[in-house]
């Protein structure tokens, strides 16, 4: 039974308190950016959805004012790179449309949406919704007025071939590093004669000379393409297979990673099919025998501290995904991605 004398302490303490009134010093920091004076939050189903929930900024591509902003999420709707199913062009609305997604990551102990002058600035404007190699120039021309105006960018695509160019962006000046969860590598050659396809950006960027494939390590890989991403090990990037994952364990997966890429500004690409169909069925090339959504959240949480300078979530296609769990997945990794941006050396210099 309860002492009568602690009941009477926690009826004192908490009785007749508000919803925000919040006694610890960090949780309390929170709870004053969400709740207002009257105890209330917004209700998280209400109002025009922005990724995150994060304010919503919109530019003029033609002559961009980011302000003061330290990261900018931005949606990439373009899937003319895919080679099965197609629909990633619908991934950012699907991700915009997923509420309930912080603003407190318990495990890093921040709120990025708050820690951050983050805002969503919109999607990448593109001149036509035919042609792939116009459209890789849109991307690299607006991420790359991002990279100008010292505003970090966070993704959500759009199939995996934005990703190129984006880097082209980012990495211009000095190679990158780069960290990406995948089912597939994606250094595959051309393919159906072009070589901007989704199977294909990060041997193309190496190539391009914007990404160091020394300091790229590849997460979850599996499926029955192995034999066309030869150039991951020839170029002397580190993969680390999905059935690797139970042996391996978590922790040394995550030192792994922080070892490839050690202190080199690095980019973060999570493709929704790193994780099993059974969390992600919401994407154009599903392969069974993925991560699960605890395990890549754990594998996230453990790269707090890189010098993360871009990230992206891509292949998210709603339409092959009756619970919208594959959205979910992609806006809790989107979270917990900006999460790391928090403790990234490059954004704690501009604070």
């Amino acid at each position: 039974m309860i002492d009568p004398a602690e009941l009477a302490r926690l009826r004192s303490k908490y009785g007749d308190a508000a919803g925000g009134a919040i006694h610890d010093p960090a949780f309390a920091r929170v709870a004053a950016s969400v709740f207002d004076a009257n105890g209330t939050r917004s209700a998280p189903y209400a109002g025009v959805p922005t990724f995150l929930d994060a304010p919503h900024h919109p530019i003029d591509p033609a002559s961009p004012d980011f302000g003061d902003l330290q990261v900018a999420l931005y949606g990439i709707p373009m899937d003319l790179g895919v080679t099965n199913r197609s629909g990633a062009r619908f991934g950012p609305r699907a991700v915009r449309t997923i509420e309930r997604i912080g603003p407190y990551e318990h495990v890093l102990k921040c709120a990025p949406t708050h820690d951050l002058r983050v805002a969503d600035v919109g999607d990448v404007p593109f001149r036509s919704r035919y042609g792939l190699e116009s459209c890789h120039q849109d991307i690299e021309a607006y991420v790359t007025r991002m990279v100008a105006a010292g505003v970090v960018p966070l993704g959500v695509g759009g199939d995996h071939s934005v990703t190129l160019p984006i880097l082209k962006a980012i990495g211009r000046d000095r190679p990158v590093a780069l960290v990406h969860f995948d089912a597939h590598c994606d250094t595959g050659g051309p393919f159906d004669n072009t070589k901007f396809h989704h199977g294909g950006p990060f041997r193309e960027a190496v190539l391009e000379g914007v990404l160091d494939p020394t300091k790229t390590i590849q997460i979850g890989i599996r499926g029955a393409s192995e034999y066309i991403w030869e150039f991951s090990t020839d170029s002397g990037m580190t993969v680390v297979h999905a059935e690797e994952v139970p042996r391996l364990g978590i922790e040394a997966i995550v030192a792994k990673a922080r070892a490839v890429v050690g202190d080199a500004p690095v980019y973060l690409s999570f493709d929704v099919d790193c994780l099993d169909p059974a969390f992600a069925p919401g994407t154009g090339t599903p392969e069974v025998g993925g991560l699960t959504t605890r395990e890549a959240l754990e594998l996230l949480r453990g790269l707090a501290g890189l010098n993360f300078v871009g990230g992206d979530v891509v292949e998210v296609a709603p339409q092959y995904d009756a619970t919208t769990n594959t959205a979910h997945a992609g806006a809790q990794v989107l979270f917990e991605i900006l999460a790391l941006m928090v403790r990234a050396p490059s954004l704690a210099a501009k604070d």
